[in-house]
């Protein structure tokens, strides 16, 4: 009778199991409703290729050079081979945001998007530089993205802060012009200082260290609190640069955060600050596998720097949505 009953009880398990959704149909679920917030994401790298073609016929720009149609630019977002080879396409896609209207668009795209993912809470890196070399001011960026988190946050629910980034590979002199620009839109614009929170530091890391910005980032941490309110400092560090970057950063510029800083392990005192101090590191598993920094997810350090007791969170970066991040990271 008990090996019977035993065998009756393991039938109703098995069938309990049949009749469960498949694994990865739950974790789907899981994933998506989970609330989410979002640290590490670029607006520029969230343009849609169709978006990017739509925007391009608007301003008249012509992109065949580069990309002969939209499924020609989709399968250049699966076949990059390092950073450099992405900044390439993302520089390019970029191009075509010129007016309040298009920055609006883009914000409105990506919110609408990742809103259905459940994220509830975004911070948006944006590459003003990018644009200023065309001519674009920093007022028709900031316009345009902020009208969008304005809309997302009646329409959607969801909120949105701003952190505007220097572009690593150009002069710090240029840095500066954009501070300047900046702090004059925080003067006509004092309802900003609540919504445009940070400054940050992108772009190729290799050759361009984090001490090369010490003077604007000074210049930052001493700007009056009554224009800029509490202006956060976040830097790009130890992604494809070497660990005494995350270092240089967290000394040099007095960062608050680094994003990204998988190369953290390569440094046992670093290692050790990071953990001592409960530094954030905003970490983009996937990313980092596209662009060559990990050959696969299997082999990115993700799970020792949790098993250090590092302070990481799991970000997208770039086109991967989140909730495509989590999954993934999971399924391993």
């Amino acid at each position: 009778m008990c090996r019977q009953h035993q065998r009756q009880q393991e039938q109703k398990v098995a069938n309990i199991d049949n009749n469960l959704p498949q694994k990865g149909s739950l974790l789907k679920r899981f994933v998506t409703s989970m609330p989410k917030v979002e640290f590490h994401v670029h607006l520029e790298g969230t343009l849609e290729p169709v978006l990017v073609f739509t925007l391009a016929r608007r301003n008249s720009i012509d992109l065949s050079q580069y990309f002969k149609h939209v499924n020609d630019l989709r399968s250049k977002y699966e076949s990059f081979t390092s950073l450099n080879s992405f900044l390439q396409v993302y520089y390019r896609c970029a191009s075509v945001l010129r007016t309040d209207r298009d920055f609006y668009d883009a914000t409105m795209a990506y919110l609408s998007r990742v809103k259905k993912d459940n994220v509830v809470y975004a911070e948006l890196f944006f590459d003003p530089q990018c644009h200023k070399q065309r001519g674009v001011s920093f007022e028709t960026m900031a316009d345009g993205i902020l009208a969008a988190v304005d809309d997302a946050h009646h329409q959607l629910d969801i909120k949105c802060k701003l952190i505007p980034c220097f572009l690593r590979h150009l002069s710090e002199a240029s840095a500066m012009d954009m501070w300047s620009e900046i702090f004059k839109y925080f003067q006509q614009h004092p309802e900003a200082r609540d919504r445009i929170i940070g400054i940050g530091l992108d772009s190729a890391e290799q050759d361009n260290p984090p001490s090369k910005f010490y003077g604007v980032f000074w210049k930052i941490r001493h700007a009056s609190k009554s224009v800029v309110g509490d202006m956060h400092i976040v830097a790009h560090a130890g992604e494809e640069g070497p660990s005494n970057y995350i270092s240089q950063a967290l000394d040099v510029l007095c960062s608050e955060r680094i994003d990204h800083g998988v190369q953290c392990l390569s440094d046992d005192k670093l290692v050790q600050r990071l953990r001592d101090e409960h530094i954030p590191l905003t970490v983009c598993p996937l990313s980092n596998v596209k662009l060559g920094v990990f050959d696969t997810l299997k082999q990115h350090n993700l799970k020792r720097m949790l098993d250090l007791g590092l302070n990481v969170s799991i970000h997208s970066d770039d086109q991967p949505t989140l909730v495509d991040t989590l999954r993934r990271i999971i399924s391993q």
